[in-house]
Formats: C-alpha cells, sequence, structure tokens
C-alpha cells in the first residue's frame, strides 16, 4: 500500500511518462493519436451502416450506442492488453531506478486515457449526425469513468505480475478479451437477447456492467442499480485481492524480469 500511495503521489512523473509515450507513438505524424480517431470513425461508421440494417435497428438509437460502445470497449480492452505487458516494457527502469513499480501501472492507465480523450471526439459528432441532443444527465458518466478507471488498475496490476512471471498469459489474455468483445452488446443492443436467457447472460457479464455506468449516461439512459453494485464490488474486492497479491510478490518482479 506504501508503494501505491507513494506512486500516487507522484502523479506529476505519471503524467509525463504518458505524454512521452503518445508523442514517441507518433513522432513525426503530422495528425498523430488522431489516426486513431479517424480509423474509430470509419469503423463504427461502417459497422452502424453494416449491423443497424441486419439487426433492423432504427439508427438514430444504434449509432450512438454503438459509438460509446466502441470507444469504451477500445479503452479497455487496450488498458487490459497493455497492462499485461507493462512491468515486462519497463523492465530496464524497474532495474535501474527506485520508482514506485505502481507508477508503470498509472503510466499505462493515462497513456490510455489521453488516446481515449481523442477518440470521444466521435460521439458527440455522432449525436450530432442522428440530431440526438446531450442532456446533463450525461454528466454521470463522470463517476462512471472513475470507478471504471478504478477498476482497470486492479486487473491491471494483477495481469501486469501474472504475466512477468508467465510470458504465454497475455496472448490468454487476448484470446479472452475476442470471446468477450462477442458477448457483450457493444455491437448488438442488449433488447434484441431473449427475456430470461438475455437478463442472465447481462447480469453475469461484468464487463456489461463497467461499460454500462459510463454509456448509459451519455446515453440518456438511467443506469440501474445492478451495474452500479456490481461496478462498487468489483472494485472493493479486486483491490482487497490485488494488494494481498502485491504484497507477496512485489519484491520477486525484479527477479521474474
Amino acid at each position: 500500500m506504501a508503494d501505491i500511495a507513494t506512486a500516487v503521489k507522484r502523479y506529476s512523473l505519471v503524467g509525463m511518462l504518458g505524454w512521452q509515450d503518445v508523442r514517441q507513438r507518433y513522432r513525426r505524424s503530422a495528425v498523430g493519436p488522431f489516426w486513431l480517431t479517424i480509423s474509430m470513425g470509419v469503423m463504427i461508421g461502417t459497422i452502424g451502416l453494416v449491423f443497424g440494417q441486419i439487426f433492423n435497428s432504427p439508427m438514430k438509437e444504434f449509432l450512438p450506442f454503438l459509438a460509446a460502445g466502441m470507444i469504451l470497449w477500445s479503452f479497455i480492452s487496450t488498458c487490459v492488453l497493455e497492462g499485461c505487458t507493462s512491468l515486462i516494457a519497463a523492465e530496464s527502469i524497474i532495474k535501474q531506478l527506485p520508482i514506485p513499480l505502481f507508477v508503470h501501472i498509472l503510466r499505462t492507465l493515462w497513456r490510455n486515457t489521453l488516446i481515449l480523450a481523442h477518440n470521444i471526439v466521435i460521439f458527440p459528432l455522432v449525436l450530432l449526425a442522428v440530431q440526438k441532443p446531450l442532456g446533463l444527465g450525461a454528466l454521470l458518466s463522470i463517476p462512471g469513468f472513475a470507478l471504471l478507471v478504478l477498476n482497470l488498475a486492479w486487473i491491471c496490476l494483477i495481469l501486469s505480475l501474472l504475466c512477468a512471471r508467465y510470458r504465454d498469459l497475455p496472448q490468454i489474455i487476448a484470446s479472452v478479451l475476442q470471446i468477450a468483445f462477442y458477448l457483450t452488446p457493444i455491437m448488438w443492443l442488449p433488447s434484441l437477447l431473449p427475456g430470461r436467457a438475455g437478463t442472465y447472460l447481462l447480469d453475469m457479464n461484468p464487463i456489461y456492467h463497467l461499460i454500462q455506468i459510463v454509456r448509459a449516461p451519455l446515453l440518456g439512459q438511467d443506469v440501474s442499480t445492478v451495474s452500479w453494485c456490481v461496478a462498487g464490488g468489483m472494485a472493493l474486492f479486486g483491490w482487497s485481492i490485488a494488494i494481498i497479491i502485491y504484497g507477496l510478490y512485489k519484491r520477486r518482479i525484479a527477479y521474474w524480469l
């Protein structure tokens, strides 16, 4: 816990490292991170036109749903995948400098938050295209996003420790995320599922609840109490497990690397 608290206090270092990663990745690029935004916008438009016709969904409802879902899924999946290798990628720094190890987890989350800030520009454009207003209720997505990041932090912490020890895990995690993408209502509306089976599938999908606490306010919908309880319970339980595992194996990370 001392390592985590020290890392949070060094937020300026986290911010600098995150900005440096983004600048390094898009160095000498005229458009920079907006290449991801352009790619995401094209993909949302293409999938929206095709799947909107396949599912016979009204475009005014389906396109904003798809845009918010794809943007949030891209953020979640990238955080998890890069979180798996966050300690491995920082091997040289860990072996040379006495920086709190949790800094590298926060660095991954901050870097992807910056990219999310670029991609979120697509959403108001989609709302403008379908002539759908954005109400004040959208502000509820801010605490939802904070709770989402809190959950991603402990997930990345645990996965980074496991992947530092077992190097085959990142490929397994990537396969699991691909399956989760199709099981989560991102490209399809929850209303398309049959009654009882659909309820069970959604209620037992934690990723759905994490996305819903951010997406629903943006779409002008109410977030169910179940989603808030699941997301909050995941944060409490996950951080309890993460702190225990981190305390047991923190000293071994340098040797695993």
